[in-house]
């Protein structure tokens, strides 16, 4: 039984293309959208022949919340996947679809946007990634799975991140497969 999945995305798009190569998966990637009109990873979905919508956030942040309600509505989603999407979902996109966040940290420790550098500021010596179901908070949904990544001696912020994405990649993959038996699929 395929589902159909929005993945929403603002970078490179390295988390998404995991998602997009996963022969394990029987999904239908319906669109992949971003609220960045240069992002990398428009490229890597126009490259897999997967619809793309870019929804900027302009000077309104309630006109933004109605567009990417409404847009991810119009493609009847079974799951959406927030694949390095840096903004905020409000509380009637996540209300309305089950949508799933990975986060490079292990939460609760460390939520937000700077999860690895937080990380690294407070010299832990374990840190990893967090695949959650999102809420309406920053990072507070109930975790689904979560993988450890060692901090090194000699990490920065950005070798601690390469290291950290690379087990991320596998565990979004593997989150999807856990959770497509639950999810109901809209026709």
């Amino acid at each position: 039984m395929t589902h159909r999945i929005i993945i929403l995305a603002s970078g490179a798009g390295t988390l998404a293309q995991s998602v997009f190569d996963a022969q394990e998966l029987d999904v239908e990637i319906v669109a992949v959208v971003s609220d960045q009109p240069k992002a990398e990873v428009l490229n890597r979905a126009r490259s897999a022949g997967i619809e793309t919508e870019v929804i900027p956030i302009g000077n309104s942040r309630e006109l933004w919340n109605a567009q990417i309600v409404e847009k991810v509505a119009s493609y009847n989603p079974d799951l959406v996947v927030s694949a390095g999407f840096m903004r905020i979902l409000p509380p009637d996109f996540v209300n309305r679809f089950p949508t799933i966040n990975s986060h490079p940290a292990l939460l609760p420790d460390f939520p937000g946007a700077h999860a690895v550098r937080d990380a690294l500021d407070a010299g832990v010596s374990v840190t990893g990634t967090t695949v959650h179901w999102v809420d309406d908070g920053v990072d507070t949904g109930p975790i689904i799975t979560q993988m450890q990544v060692p901090v090194l001696s000699g990490d920065d912020e950005a070798s601690l991140h390469e290291r950290i994405k690379k087990v991320e990649r596998g565990l979004i993959v593997a989150t999807i497969a856990l959770i497509l038996p639950t999810l109901e699929r809209h026709v």
